[in-house]
């Protein structure tokens, strides 16, 4: 079954510039409102009374549903793709983009303000419960997240095929001038070089502390907001980059991606983090939906959806809209 359901997502991907550009000017079976709040953007999803399935489906009658995601492009997607999946089996549902890193996103699960939300789990596992530890497998981490989920009253789902890690990326130019291969060569380097990352970077095992620690790297930090650190590299104003795995970006070959030989950046598939009490609320359909959307995202499907956006310009719930209509989940 996860084969047929992986070729599908590949074989959807391979129109789907074209296919949401027409999907951009066409109806649609769903209605959404938005407003600013301090966390970004608020969406509001509501079925029809043109949609059967959601008229008529499970989450009928059931208790809206709050799901938040991160302050960047894959988070807005995987965000997307959970609420617009429910929403199409009658859930109601409130998506509340960019709240920030998982240390914010996290509080904001706990005081109630989300009721979910897509999670890496070695960043769960580092950033939210301060495990220095690396698990040592991918099954382990989620073994391990999932565990500390549950002492707080939360849950993960099923995880995703796809894991997206940081990675410090350089220019062929510059990588081949200072023989760069792997994180250990940039130890050599010290403060001449200069590193982007996120500002969460600095304060995590999965960045400058781990990358200290275990390969004796300490370079001069830039802290830059997630998005902007492909542009700081092209100009020049930093040499390296930390970058995600799964970026579009990625996809030119325009980038050297140094090896992580020792694991700092850990495990990261993605599991969505459910409070248990609205998992039980919302009836044996909700978790089987997610986990129908979880078991598409293979990392070849990711990386087309995040181009898709990054590379393409097309909005995230677009983006999110035309995948799950192709795999008939919407």
């Amino acid at each position: 079954m996860r084969k047929t359901f992986r070729g599908r997502a590949l074989a959807a991907l391979v129109p789907l510039a074209a296919a949401l550009l027409l999907a951009a000017c066409g109806s649609s079976s769903s209605s959404s409102s938005s407003s600013s709040s301090s966390a970004g953007t608020v969406h509001t999803l509501t079925p029809t009374a043109s949609s059967s399935v959601a008229a008529s489906g499970p989450g009928v009658g059931k208790p809206p549903v709050v799901i938040g995601d991160k302050n960047f492009t894959e988070e807005n997607i995987l965000g997307a793709l959970y609420a617009q999946a429910l929403e199409a089996k009658g859930y109601k549902v409130t998506l509340k983009d960019n709240i920030g890193s998982s240390e914010i996103i996290y509080k904001a699960l706990q005081s109630g303000q989300i009721d979910m939300y897509p999670e890496y789990t070695g960043t769960l596992l580092t950033a939210v419960a301060n495990q220095t530890t690396q698990p040592t497998s991918a099954a382990a981490a989620y073994t391990q997240a999932k565990a500390f989920a549950q002492q707080h009253g939360f849950t993960l789902l099923l995880p995703t095929p796809f894991s997206d890690s940081d990675v410090l990326a350089t220019t062929p130019a510059y990588a081949a001038a200072h023989s760069l291969h792997s994180n250990y060569d940039l130890a050599k380097l010290g403060k001449s070089v200069k590193l982007a990352g996120a500002p969460e970077f600095a304060t995590r095992y999965e960045g400058l502390i781990g990358l200290k620690k275990v390969y004796g790297v300490n370079p001069t930090f830039v802290p830059l907001a997630i998005g902007l650190n492909y542009n700081a590299l092209n100009s020049g104003q930093v040499q390296v980059a930390d970058v995600f795995t799964t970026d579009g970006q990625l996809q030119s070959g325009k980038y050297v991606l140094l090896t992580d030989p020792k694991g700092v950046f850990g495990f990261q598939n993605v599991a969505p983090v459910v409070s248990q009490k609205v998992l039980a609320a919302e009836g044996p359909a909700f978790a089987s939906t997610l986990n129908a959307v979880s078991a598409l995202l293979t990392l070849p499907a990711v990386q087309k959806l995040n181009a898709a956006v990054t590379n393409l310009k097309l909005a995230p719930s677009a983006v999110a809209a035309q995948f799950l209509k192709a795999n008939g989940l919407a």
